[in-house]
């Protein structure tokens, strides 16, 4: 799985790049290449995606940073190939982020994408669910974290089922959603009470150019 070699990676392969990445630049160029490689071999990312991974899926993941706060506990929900908790990684050295997957193929992807980036330090994968408030625990994962990410997992009252009972007190929910987050909001209003939350719709843009990303953020 490396890359290393004649193959290493530009580190200016998108010209926002350096920009949103700092020095970990070229760690973002090896991550999108093999989601690209990799990603698409294995199921996890269409081929059609691999013309847009870095706009659509690298640098719109890095939105979710601009809610969450420094030195924060994160677990990235229904991780998949690693989207957004990986890039936010990358973005945010400050972060430790837990990327949990219940999938096996995707956390086996996790594991060896870490492992190639040289994360271990402060990104971890875990495979499992999130489960709602009242279920049984078997991770201990339940009151843990300052923020919880995800993106594209599910529709946001059952999203909050899953993302509330992960935080402490005071903590984040940061969903990246489309155009429709508002109605989302809108529509969940009785899950945010239930759940204590309350609820704002962000539109970011990561880099110059960059259409908008919309975020939900749902705080206690």
């Amino acid at each position: 799985m490396g890359l290393s070699g004649p193959d290493a990676p530009d580190a200016a392969a998108h010209p926002a790049a350096a920009s949103v990445f700092g020095d970990e630049a070229g760690r973002a160029d090896v991550y999108a290449r093999l989601l690209a490689t990799k990603g698409t071999e294995w199921g996890l990312m269409g081929p059609r995606e691999v013309d847009r991974i870095w706009d659509r899926h690298v640098l719109n993941s890095v939105a979710v940073g601009e809610a969450i706060p420094a030195s924060a506990r994160v677990v990235d929900v229904g991780s998949g190939a690693g989207l957004p908790g990986i890039p936010l990684a990358l973005a945010r050295p400050d972060l430790h982020v837990s990327l949990l997957e219940p999938l096996l193929r995707r956390a086996t992807f996790l594991t060896e994408v870490v492992a190639e980036l040289g994360l271990g330090d402060r990104v971890v994968v875990v495979r499992g669910r999130a489960v709602p408030a009242g279920d049984n625990d078997p991770l201990g994962h339940h009151d843990r974290y300052d923020a919880v990410t995800s993106r594209a997992v599910a529709p946001l009252p059952r999203l909050l089922g899953w993302s509330a009972p992960l935080l402490r007190e005071h903590g984040t929910i940061v969903a990246l959603k489309g155009a429709s987050a508002p109605d989302e909001v809108a529509a969940a209003a009785a899950d945010l009470k239930r759940h204590r939350l309350t609820a704002s719709v962000a539109s970011v843009t990561t880099h110059e150019g960059a259409d908008p990303t919309w975020l939900v953020v749902a705080s206690r």
